[in-house]
């Protein structure tokens, strides 16, 4: 796969000659929000098939499939409209495989998602997936399970060979982190008991495979009782043959403090869960200034602190699947963000006939944009570019994959890059 960078003049049927396929194809891949009006600096990936397949009546995927000696995962990746549309249609041209190197690593990825999910979303994304964590169970303080609406997730994850994960998230009504609910539930032995019971028996249930403890905001001196926890939970989950996986906030040393860090111990969670996800976003987030959701250079300090006391075989990378767009000046504890998808940032990019720039140190695009009140605006967001040299990082570090937050709009740009890079563990 090439990654081209758009210069100005340039148009989708300009560069589909530059690289000998057809616009169509570009379109396709890369899910264009402005084919039409394509932004200077905007990127995309050319991907250049190798073998194709059309349809014909009573042609279905298992049997292209088979007819070409590869995997069904295979043609839905290389085709992610197919699992949208759920049918094929005679005359449709189907990409058996695409030209390139081969994959150079195989990994774990994890993809997060609300019960609200469009569901065409979710089809798309599940053959990319080891594991899809639906977010989130809370719980109450004497331990009882606070549900989610999930048997539909769970089977459709199903079809697609992906294995649901359960999420566990102390929570208010309200959907906001809670570190009341957590401190009462560690500190009464009876209710920890029960809340792990009442895990056990959903899970088993539902046929989740494993648990994503998701404690954020946790008070400093509840530390090694978060620790407890986990160890309470990993030891009834594996005997059951069920995973422990736990979100960490991204620390660069055992010292720092807040309210976010200090009850995350990386070396004692590290030894005690199969994964922990290191979630290295928010740097640039809703309430604070503007700059990079992950940019790769803060990613790279967290990486080379937690593979320093966690085995590396033991990280999935927390990669950002959103943008932010804020309105400026911006001042301190009164401007907030707008959240986008990283496609409505590209097409908001045309919308006001803005150039992209790159940012080499963040790695990260990001424009400027005045709107029709006269309000000046900056927007950093991701693309093909900035999700290539995050990814990569996994190999560089040894990491045992991604898990991505979240998957609720579909961005190309990812899954491409995890196509041409990597072979997804099922």
């Amino acid at each position: 796969m090439d990654i081209h960078v758009v210069t100005s003049g340039e148009t989708v049927q300009s560069i589909a000659n530059q690289y000998g396929v057809t616009p169509e194809r570009i379109i396709i891949d890369n899910e264009l929000p402005n084919p039409d009006n394509l932004v200077v600096g905007q990127s995309l990936g050319i991907r250049v098939p190798e073998t194709v397949h059309t349809v014909v009546q009573g042609d279905s995927l298992f049997a292209i499939a088979e007819q070409y000696g590869v995997d069904a995962e295979q043609i839905l990746r290389n085709n992610p409209t197919i699992a949208a549309d759920e049918a094929l249609s005679p005359g449709e041209v189907v990409v058996i495989s695409f030209e390139g190197d081969p994959p150079i690593d195989n990994i774990l990825i994890n993809g997060y998602a609300y019960p609200f999910i469009d569901r065409s979303v979710l089809r798309k994304t599940l053959s990319f997936l080891t594991y899809l964590s639906l977010f989130t169970y809370g719980f109450t303080t004497g331990g009882e399970l606070v549900p989610i609406e999930d048997e539909e997730l769970i089977a459709i994850a199903g079809d697609f060979g992906a294995a649901p994960i359960m999420m566990l998230a102390p929570m208010t009504p309200e959907g906001n982190f809670d570190t009341q609910i957590a401190h009462e539930m560690f500190i009464n032995p009876e209710a920890q008991n029960n809340l792990i019971e009442n895990i056990i028996a959903t899970m088993t249930a539902k046929g989740y495979v494993g648990l994503d403890i998701d404690f954020e905001f946790i008070l400093p001196e509840d530390r090694q009782n978060f620790i407890n926890f986990i160890a309470n939970v990993q030891s009834r989950l594996s005997p059951l043959g069920l995973l422990t996986l736990v979100a960490l906030a991204p620390k660069t040393s055992g010292e720092m403090t807040g309210l976010l860090y200090e009850a995350h111990d990386y070396p004692a969670i590290g030894a005690i869960a199969d994964y922990v996800l290191l979630m290295t976003y928010e740097w640039g987030y809703l309430f604070g200034p503007p700059m990079a959701t992950s940019p790769i250079d803060k990613v790279r300090e967290v990486l080379e602190y937690g593979v320093s006391v966690i085995d590396p075989n033991k990280i999935l990378m927390g990669v950002p699947n959103y943008s932010y767009d804020w309105t400026l000046p911006f001042v301190q504890g009164e401007s907030m963000a707008e959240a986008l998808s990283n496609q409505e940032a590209i097409a908001r990019a045309a919308q006001y006939g803005v150039t992209t720039q790159f940012d080499e140190v963040a790695q990260s695009p990001f424009y400027e944009y005045t709107d029709s009140a006269g309000a000046a605006h900056i927007v950093w967001f991701d693309d093909i570019r900035s999700m290539n040299s995050k990814l990569r990082l996994i190999p560089e570090y040894g990491l045992a994959g991604a898990g991505v937050w979240q998957i609720m709009n579909y961005f190309p740009g990812l899954w491409m890059v995890v196509n041409e890079l990597f072979t997804v563990n099922r």
